[in-house]
C-alpha cells in the first residue's frame, strides 16, 4: 500500500488539529502499511506521541477509535488498489510540510537510485538477454499504452531509424493490434506496462504468447501479469514521492535496449543510419547551428 485510505479526510481536517494530532496525522500518512500491521502503542512510540494521542486523532476524524483507523488500513492492504487521487493527497500534505524544493529533490534522488539499481548484475543479465532476443527477431513489435506509451514508442523510434523491422502497435482508430495478425514465432513483441496495468496491454501480450510469439516485457514485479507470459523480463522500480509512479527507469531501459540491439546490427545499422541522415537532411528536418557572426 502506497498511501493512506484516510488521506482525503486527514488533509481536510489537518489545519484544525493540534500540534500533537498533526504529528499523529503525519505518521499515518507516511506509514500506511505500519498502521495496518503494528499495534497502536508501537505506532505511537514510532510517531513520538502518547497512545492517547492516537485515539484522540481517530476521534478528531469522526471515527470510534484508533482500532477503526487500523481496520480501514488493513482493508486497503487486502484490497490492494488505492488509486491516484489518494496518493495525490499524501503529496499535497508532504509538499506543504517540506516545501517544493524538498519534494523535487526527493524525486530526483529517488530516480537516480532507481536507475543505479538497474545496473545490478541481475539487471544487466536481464537487459542483455532481452537485447539478444530482440536482435534475433525478424520483426520487433512494440506495445505500451497510457503511461507506458512513451517507453514503447521511444524504443520503436530508435530501431525504426535502422530497420524496417520495427513496428509500433498504436491505438489509432482502434486498429492498434491489427499488425499482430502477421506476427509469427520468428518475431518478438516488446511490451511495457507497470501498475496499474492496462487491460488491453495484458490481453494483447497473452494473445501473442498463446500464438507462440516471444514476448519481452518491461514491468515492475515478478508477480506482474506480463512476467507470467514473457520469455524475457526486465524489472523496473516505479515507487515515487509523487502521487504518480516513476517512469524514468522504464524509459532508461528502452534507451539501453535500443542501443544494444543497434550495436548487434553492426554495419547494417550504420548503413541504415546514413540513409536516415540523408533523408532528414533533404527534408531539412532539424535546425542547423547558426553561423557565428563576423566581428566588425
Amino acid at each position: 500500500m502506497d498511501a493512506s485510505p484516510l488521506t482525503e479526510r486527514i488533509v481536510a481536517a489537518y489545519e484544525t488539529m493540534s500540534a500533537q494530532l498533526q504529528t499523529a496525522a503525519r505518521y499515518v500518512l507516511d506509514h500506511p502499511r505500519e498502521v495496518a500491521l503494528l499495534s497502536m502503542r508501537e505506532q505511537a512510540r514510532q510517531a513520538g506521541v502518547q497512545p492517547a494521542t492516537m485515539t484522540r486523532f481517530a476521534k478528531h476524524l469522526g471515527l470510534s477509535g484508533y482500532e477503526e483507523v487500523r481496520e480501514i488500513h488493513a482493508e486497503a492492504v487486502r484490497g490492494g488498489d488505492l488509486g491516484f487521487a489518494v496518493k495525490a493527497g499524501v503529496q499535497v500534505v508532504s509538499q506543504k510540510l517540506k516545501g517544493e524544493k524538498a519534494l523535487a529533490a526527493d524525486m530526483l534522488r529517488s530516480i537516480g537510485h532507481q536507475i543505479e539499481r538497474l545496473a545490478s548484475e541481475d539487471g544487466l543479465d536481464r537487459l542483455t538477454a532481452a537485447a539478444e532476443l530482440l536482435a534475433s527477431a525478424r520483426r520487433i513489435y512494440s506495445l505500451g499504452l497510457r503511461s507506458s506509451h512513451s517507453v514503447a514508442w521511444h524504443l520503436h523510434y530508435v530501431l525504426s531509424l535502422m530497420s524496417e523491422r520495427a513496428i509500433h502497435l498504436d491505438g489509432i482508430a482502434g486498429t492498434g493490434a491489427d499488425p499482430l495478425r502477421n506476427a509469427t514465432e520468428r518475431d518478438v513483441l516488446l511490451v511495457a506496462s507497470v501498475f496499474p496495468y492496462t487491460r488491453q496491454t495484458i490481453e494483447l501480450a497473452e494473445y501473442a504468447s498463446e500464438r507462440g510469439i516471444p514476448v519481452v516485457a518491461i514491468t515492475d514485479s515478478e508477480v506482474a501479469p506480463l512476467a507470467q507470459v514473457a520469455e524475457r523480463v526486465v524489472f523496473v522500480p516505479t515507487d515515487s514521492p509523487s502521487f504518480f509512479h516513476a517512469m524514468s527507469p522504464a524509459f532508461a531501459v528502452a534507451e539501453v535496449l535500443s542501443a544494444l540491439v543497434a550495436g548487434r546490427a553492426g554495419d547494417d545499422a550504420l548503413a541504415a543510419l546514413r540513409h536516415a541522415d540523408r533523408h532528414m537532411s533533404v527534408l531539412n528536418t532539424h535546425l542547423k547551428p547558426r553561423s557565428a557572426k563576423k566581428s566588425s
